[in-house]
């Protein structure tokens, strides 16, 4: 932003040059790139960081000056020769989350003509050219205050009304630039009775203009929600000065003021009779009160800033001290200031004026913990190193989706993953949302892979999801996700294991390895998985994650130029697998007896899982049973419409005497007794 030094003058007196103004303004955060000089004057060249739009003019610097240099902050004059306003002009706020304010005047008479030699120098030192002298004081007061204005032809608008509200069904306005602009339904406009004449905080239109031959103005003053005016400028890739300040946030309760200085130098330079303002504003600024500690300003800072001087720092940054006691001050920001929302936002404004250069540079102070402590750390790396060696290759996505990602998986409403948190400014619509499950990034991935001809795609995904759950910070949870996928091809043997097995052989091989034995699969009901080749994990009873292939439903909606592909996917939640991780292992000396194993097949339900059944004999009460393990999986011939036969290896010992057959037979007897009478099943001979 361009500054003249000539200008700050108006507002402090300063006996500093401008080499020295430059210096102290870099001091204080606002870096002076540049100094140009011109004639008597030179002329700043500031960066404002986008968090400070307070100092997008040369009265915000000013400002900011006075505070540094403790000196005196003097408003600009206006006088206003008011007149009563006309009982027929109002004005309506359609929208008020979108428009929190707006205010306006009616100035008559006014005679359209060159802008006075000192109000055009000053505008074109700032980069802005000299039109008309009533455009130019808007700008002008832009410049100077920091607030957008509008001038209207006031002739020109229909119905003595102006409305603010969204686009709706109007889809083109042509701007000053005299470009038709295509709207979106949401982007907020400026309307009189029946058209919309400008689009809202960014450009005027064309059709309400002033020109040469404009009589009366209707003036423009308001408050604008940025994220509308961002959106809307991005979307029709149009910017302007005063998009450029109400996306970072304006003045809601300087605006008025801008207006008023706007007016009078109408009715100074261009002869106008001045009317009675308007003011609409139904969303009032609260101010927020922030609470100081003294002790946490100089632990921070590591300095002994006196409990006065925090104070007067304060008001001389104009904010307002409600309390302070022996032990901390309570501060109100400005409306000005909307990023001072903490105490360690105060802190940071004291350390500002206080001087960087007066605060001793020190080394922080660190604890390093040792590594192989982290137990965490280590499981995650090593569930990592279990999936690459079964053939995993390991991506790493963006955190985001969108709505129709879920769509897709036919997530229901009601469904947790639904919970979803929206991104202020995504790059893309595509990337709106936070992750709430890693399926898509999961799925993008594969269609990557395959639309590049890969037959054999083996992914998985360590990241976490977000859920929204009605507070400021989310529910993050560690998740790990994976896809697998391999082309049928013609070969000289026969593989009986499908891709589902393969893949549930490989979460079984990480239990295992993980020393995680009382873990089990249910029955999965997840929209996008297919019913008859899908599970759900539980560890000790704990729902951990699911397993499945995807639905035909799923994979027509894929467009994948295949017949019948088999795409199994997983997801697992991280945090409650490592909970469940053993910290440290126990060790069994080898057993010194033998073990005796016997075979069992039973005819059961087809709805009756393996798991079930494994977790049945599993239960029966003998300290006898070592290991019980499923060995096949029959329906057929001799086997009748409805059923299966599951068959499971049992393996007995006892690890203090060798055990004889008699017993083992016994035992093994009731087993079979047992589980048919729990299961209605019979023994398959």
């Amino acid at each position: 932003m361009r500054v003249p030094f000539e200008w700050l003058k108006e507002f402090i007196d300063i006996s500093l040059g401008a080499d020295e103004v430059a210096h102290t303004l870099t001091m204080i955060g606002l870096e002076v790139e540049a100094v140009e000089r011109l004639g008597d004057d030179a002329v700043f060249e500031v960066n404002v960081t986008p968090n400070r739009p307070d100092c997008l003019s040369i009265f915000g610097i000013a400002r900011e000056l006075s505070a540094a240099l403790n000196l005196s902050l003097r408003l600009p004059e206006y006088d206003i020769k008011e007149q009563v306003s006309k009982d027929d002009f109002r004005i309506e706020i359609m929208d008020e989350d979108l428009c929190h304010r707006y205010a306006g005047r009616i100035v008559k008479g006014v005679k359209i003509s060159d802008s006075p030699e000192w109000l055009a120098k000053r505008i074109t030192k700032c980069g802005t050219r000299s039109i008309n002298n009533i455009v130019d004081i808007t700008n002008y007061v832009l410049m100077e205050l920091g607030h957008p204005l509008h001038a209207f032809d006031l002739n020109t608008l229909d119905g003595s009304r102006i409305k603010v509200g969204v686009a709706g069904q109007v889809d083109r306005i042509v701007t000053l630039d005299g470009l038709e602009r295509k709207l979106s339904g949401d982007t907020l406009l400026i309307w009189d009775d029946k058209r919309p004449v400008a689009i809202a905080g960014i450009m005027g239109g064309a059709e309400t203009e002033v020109t040469a031959s404009t009589k009366d103005v209707f003036l423009e003053s308001a408050f604008f929600e940025p994220t509308s005016i961002r959106r809307t400028s991005r979307t029709l890739s149009l910017k302007s000065e005063s998009s450029y300040r109400f996306e970072r946030g304006a003045d809601i309760e300087f605006l008025s003021m801008a207006l008023d200085r706007a007016a009078s130098l109408m009715q100074k330079i261009a002869d106008g009779k001045v009317y009675g303002k308007l003011d609409v504003y139904p969303k009032r600024f609260v101010p927020v009160s922030v609470n100081v500690r003294y002790d946490k300003v100089n632990r921070i800072l590591g300095t002994t800033i006196s409990h006065e001087d925090m104070v007067n720092i304060s008001k001389r940054l104009k904010i307002d001290i409600v309390q302070h006691d022996t032990d901390s001050f309570t501060a109100t920001p400005p409306a000005f200031r909307p990023d001072i929302k903490r105490d360690t936002d105060i802190i940071e404004e004291i350390a500002r004026i206080y001087g960087y250069n007066r605060i001793k540079t020190t080394l922080p102070k660190a604890f390093i913990s040792a590594a192989d402590t982290d137990h965490r750390r280590m499981t995650v790396q090593r569930i990592k190193d279990i999936i690459s060696n079964a053939g995993f290759n390991e991506a790493i996505n963006y955190s985001f989706m969108n709505e129709a990602n879920l769509d897709m998986l036919n997530i229901a409403q009601e469904d947790r993953r639904r919970n979803t948190i929206s991104i202020q400014n995504p790059l893309r619509k595509e990337n709106s949302l936070l992750r709430t499950t890693l399926m898509p990034s999961m799925i993008e991935n594969f269609l990557h892979n395959f639309s590049r001809g890969v037959k054999d795609i083996r992914i998985f995904e360590v990241a976490r999801i977000f859920e929204n759950m009605g507070r400021p910070l989310p529910l993050e949870i560690s998740c790990l996700s994976g896809i697998y996928y391999r082309e049928k091809t013609p070969s000289l043997w026969k593989e009986d294991a499908g891709s589902f097995y393969l893949v549930k052989g490989m979460i079984e091989s990480l239990m295992k390895d993980l020393h995680i034995h009382e873990y089990g699969f249910s029955s999965s009901e997840e929209p996008f998985l297919h019913a008859g080749q899908s599970c759900r994990f539980q560890i000790s009873g704990t729902d951990i994650g699911f397993l499945g292939a995807l639905s035909p439903m799923t994979v027509e909606r894929l467009a994948l130029k295949i017949s019948k592909p088999e795409i199994i996917v997983f997801e697992i939640d991280m945090d409650k697998l490592i909970s469940l991780v053993p910290v440290s292992m126990k060790y069994s000396p080898v057993p010194k007896f033998p073990s005796i194993e016997r075979d069992i097949a039973i005819i059961v339900d087809e709805s009756l899982s393996a798991s079930e059944l494994e977790g049945l004999i599993k239960g029966y009460p003998s300290e006898l049973i070592e290991e019980v393990s499923i060995f096949d999986l029959y329906k057929g011939q001799n086997i009748p419409e409805g059923k299966k036969s599951l068959a499971f290896n049992i393996r007995y010992r006892l690890p203090s005497r060798t055990l004889t057959e008699a017993e083992v037979e016994e035992l093994h007897q009731g087993i079979v007794g047992y589980i048919t009478e729990k299961t209605g099943g019979r023994l398959r001979v």
